[in-house]
């Protein structure tokens, strides 16, 4: 069975437009390959796709400016020139955009100012207010930033001291935490230990002023370590 005409017209699907384009691509550069073997001709076929990838078929042994070179010799023009101008051009341009940066620039720096007229003094008047507004803007931005930053680290540093207060408080009042009275036969002390935020270990020493029953020893004690 035939296969029917197809009409010639954009393929409106994306996939079947990307897969028709894929495999007539192959065949076209599949009969030029042939063309170059059979005939000996110099061929270069240059495609675009919709997704602006390029495919480049060109005869072995050939290259694309020698195909370039020869198209211009066989049609008296030259390619290479025109890209050359054009290439120019563009450089012309960005060079007069530079140019025109710099002037602003040394303008708003309060130089080059001789040749403005009043008018224009007056719009670079306003430019330079509208800019030293918004910096005026984001400055106290950054500082009321950082003036609430410590005002937080001032109010953590308030809540850590009375905290710390309650709890020494508390501890006074609790029995376990009593200190033992010294009528002169021990010496007491309280060491704390701090592991970080973790918690903390004191040690409860009790020294007795009497002399030790061991020779050689100022004096005897018992230590109590007390977990937080």
């Amino acid at each position: 069975m035939a296969r029917g005409k197809i009409q010639i017209k954009k393929i409106e699907n994306q996939t079947n437009r990307q897969v028709t384009y894929s495999k007539r691509r192959n065949g076209l550069f599949k009969k030029a390959n042939e063309l170059t073997v059979l005939c000996d001709a110099k061929v270069s076929i240059l495609m675009l796709s919709t997704t602006l990838k390029i495919h480049e078929y060109i005869s072995p042994s050939t290259s694309t400016k020698q195909m370039v070179d020869q198209y211009q010799q066989a049609l008296g023009v030259d390619v290479w020139n025109s890209h050359y101008e054009k290439m120019q051009e563009q450089l012309r341009t960005l060079k007069e955009v530079n140019r025109n940066l710099r002037r602003d620039i040394s303008q708003r720096m309060g130089e080059s100012l001789n040749d403005l007229s009043y008018y224009e003094l007056s719009n670079l008047m306003e430019e330079v207010n509208e800019s030293l507004k918004a910096i005026r803007e984001r400055k106290y931005t950054v500082i009321m930033r950082k003036i609430e930053t410590h005002r937080r680290k001032l109010r953590n540093c308030e809540e850590l001291h009375t905290n710390l207060l309650l709890e020494m408080d508390a501890r006074q009042e609790d029995s376990h935490f009593g200190l033992v009275d010294n009528e002169g036969d021990y010496h007491r002390s309280v060491i704390g230990f701090s592991n970080g935020g973790g918690p903390r270990i004191l040690a409860l020493r009790l020294q007795s002023n009497h002399l030790s029953l061991h020779r050689g020893s100022a004096g005897s004690g018992f230590t109590f370590p007390l977990f937080d």
